[in-house]
């Protein structure tokens, strides 16, 4: 059955365009990693890089983000941060600025021009962050500046015009990133804004299981270490999988109603929600603030002490990282999914749930059981995030690939095979499951 879907994607001609139109962005995607930025002894970067493997922190994560950009120092050194961070940004200020709010609510069109000022936002938070890499290149082999002792000099002219050519190089490619974003959400499959970031993960699991392979065999790290390791992070994906599919279903029954001279009767359906309704986006957001310390100690000195804490030491990362998963799952839950909205619809179709008064009490239910599945969805991703890197700290192995790469790589693949599944189920096709066996959870289901 699973061979027969796969065969049916490729026999739907907009499909099959759209799937090669993705491979090809993302593939430029990747030959774009390799461009370097103009005055980096790229040979001095990849040292420092692997240096920092061996420890972990945030330079290691945010490398992981872009796909290794940053061990290259390419001109997507940045990847796709300062579009999530700007997007963080407009959405806090939607909270409390009506007009934002406003635009919200207008459909395509509002959506259309918040979209334009988080571009904007995003140019600008890519020269503040260029101009903080450039200092942060600049520094490495000339002063310690909490780097572990590196003495390689990674930029060997350091002066104004570096600086600007570095500011320029990022924030075109921050730029040129978000543009394939774009155009893969549009004339693609699947988010493109996500799949950019799957695409850099899933790229650096072969050099990673390489070193990790050659410590093993090198005997650096015990080899019964790694196969648990392993092990568990199989477990961890299925867990992911089986959450990411899970749901709760509220009961709708709707009264008989007339149709001119004809009476149809009640129906009794449900109304989805999921378990973990943020996605991966809570973890990105995460990830995308902790980067502000890197970029704002090269500013205020006040702040390097904390920067180097949270880079250094894996309780004071994980705990803030924690708290961070958290607050942003309940505050993106909050901007996607409103209860007076849900509540209102159905009581306009006609609908109740069974029990409940429609209306104001209908929509205190549905906040009720959505701040316990945003609770639970939350603990969840902190859960996923950080167990991961605490077992490989404890165990001794340095595992390149923590909860959170492993979090959005199988939550992206999961949204991406819902799409296809989405085009196949409405051309009469197939899924993935087959005729009689699970739909991929997602699509609202009406029971009879």
């Amino acid at each position: 059955m699973a061979l027969n879907a796969f065969a049916n994607v490729f026999r739907i001609a907009e499909l099959r365009s759209r799937l090669a139109y993705t491979l090809a962005l993302l593939a430029v995607y990747r030959i774009g990693i390799f461009i370097n930025t103009p005055g980096v002894d790229r040979a001095a970067m990849n040292a420092f890089m692997n240096a920092q493997k061996q420890s972990g922190g945030l330079v290691s994560l945010f490398n992981l983000f872009s796909g290794g950009a940053l061990e290259q120092m390419s001109i997507f050194g940045l990847g796709i941060m300062p579009y999530v961070s700007a997007s963080i940004i407009i959405q806090l200020l939607a909270v409390v600025v009506p007009s934002l709010e406003r635009m919200q609510k207008e459909g395509a069109a509002g959506r259309q021009k918040i979209n334009q000022y988080t571009r904007y936002g995003s140019i600008v938070l890519s020269v503040v962050q260029g101009i903080g890499i450039s200092r942060w290149l600049a520094s490495l082999g000339r002063s310690d500046a909490g780097q572990g002792g590196f003495n390689q000099v990674v930029v060997p002219n350091d002066n104004v015009w570096f600086t600007f050519m570095t500011v320029v190089s990022l924030t075109a490619g921050t730029a040129f990133i978000m543009w394939l974003g774009e155009r893969i959400t549009e004339r693609g499959i699947g988010n493109g804004i996500s799949l950019i970031i799957f695409a850099g993960i899933v790229a650096r699991m072969v050099p990673g299981a390489k070193t990790l392979l050659d410590l093993t065999t090198q005997e650096v790290i015990n080899a019964a270490a790694v196969v648990g390791l392993l092990a568990f992070m199989l477990l961890i994906i299925g867990i992911v999988v089986y959450v990411e599919r899970g749901m709760r279903r509220i009961p709708i029954q709707y009264a008989k109603r007339m149709a001119g001279r004809r009476m149809f009767a009640g129906q009794a359906t449900y109304f989805p929600m999921k378990v973990n309704s943020s996605g991966v986006i809570p973890p990105i957001f995460a990830g995308a603030v902790l980067s502000f310390p890197a970029t704002l100690g090269t500013w205020f000195p006040f702040l390097q002490g904390f920067q180097r804490a949270i880079e250094s030491n894996l309780w004071i990362y994980n705990g803030l990282f924690v708290l961070m998963v958290i607050f942003f799952s309940y505050f993106y839950t909050a901007l996607t999914f409103r209860p007076d909205d849900v509540a209102d619809n159905i009581k306009k179709q006609g609908g109740y749930i069974p029990g409940i008064r429609p209306g104001r009490q209908t929509a205190e239910f549905i906040e009720r059981v959505l701040n316990r599945l945003t609770f639970g969805g939350a603990v969840y991703l902190a859960l996923i995030c950080v167990i991961p890197s605490v077992i490989s700290s404890l165990l001794g192995v340095r595992f390149t690939f923590g909860g959170t790469a492993l979090l959005i790589v199988v939550g992206v693949a999961l949204d991406t095979v819902q799409q296809i599944e989405g085009h196949l189920i409405s051309r009469n096709y197939e899924g993935f499951a087959g005729p009689r066996g699970p739909k991929i959870r997602g699509r609202v289901r009406v029971a009879a």
